[in-house]
């Protein structure tokens, strides 16, 4: 489907299934697509990861640009940034990002606030193909994002759009982990978490340079956590659960 095609289905299709950018675009029915996402789905429900030891626990930490915060309003993904880690360490050179094609113009603040403009969007590859190579990227790992409801109220509105298909996999938010030593810390900005851990803020509102600084925020905590004595994720749950 080319370019205006697209622009002209997802028009047609917004009073039926919203006011979503993504709506109608051909991904969802790609055959190969949806094999894909039943194979992963599948893998989603025998992962667990909770009892992993933290030194070998796999996860994916990522970031989305966004044109604001509420998809079911129109808010959309511009950008995606991810980091793989083991335990408390990044694994060097296994990053994704991508842009995602848009042909609606970014409001300024957006586009002064990221670096991106109106060309890179129209220019970059198509949401459906930029989605299946992230949940390539991230298969049935555990995903990690601090203040993680934005990205994953994106990352279900964007696959339900895309694909039809539910986005399952496990997100946790950094504030879990910055809990066992700070109880009110969910409140904290990115860079006041950095600032307070001594991680350098570089790349700011640039989805893989806000990954690669909530990757180093992660590997912090996890070491802390370690020390702490804790052995897997389940002993932090049934921690922290006892001091709500």
């Amino acid at each position: 489907m080319g370019v205006h095609e697209m622009i002209q289905y997802i028009r047609q299709m917004s009073g039926k299934i919203g006011s979503s950018i993504y709506a109608g675009v051909q991904g969802q029915t790609n055959p190969q697509h949806i094999s894909f996402l039943r194979q992963l789905q599948n893998e989603l429900k025998a992962a667990n990861g909770l009892e992993s030891p933290l030194d070998e626990l796999e996860v994916v930490v990522f970031d989305l640009e966004t044109t604001g915060f509420f998809p079911d309003k129109g808010d959309y993904v511009i950008s995606i940034g991810a980091v793989k880690m083991v335990g408390d360490k990044p694994i060097a050179d296994d990053t994704f990002y991508s842009l995602l094609k848009s042909e609606k113009p970014l409001d300024e603040r957006i586009s002064s606030l990221t670096n991106i403009g109106d060309e890179d969007l129209r220019s970059a590859p198509d949401a459906s193909d930029v989605l299946i190579q992230f949940l390539n990227f991230i298969k049935s790992s555990i995903l990690v994002a601090h203040h993680a409801k934005h990205e994953q109220s994106f990352m279900q509105k964007m696959t339900w759009d895309l694909m039809r298909s539910r986005f399952e996999h496990r997100i946790i938010d950094t504030s879990f982990l910055i809990r066992l030593e700070h109880p009110q810390a969910s409140s904290l900005t990115l860079d006041q978490a950095c600032l307070q851990c001594d991680i350098e803020i570089k790349d700011r509102h640039h989805a893989l340079g806000d990954a690669k600084m909530t990757a180093q925020l992660w590997g912090y905590y996890i070491n802390k956590a370690k020390h702490m004595g804790f052995r897997n994720l389940g002993e932090i749950y049934e921690y922290l659960a006892k001091l709500r």
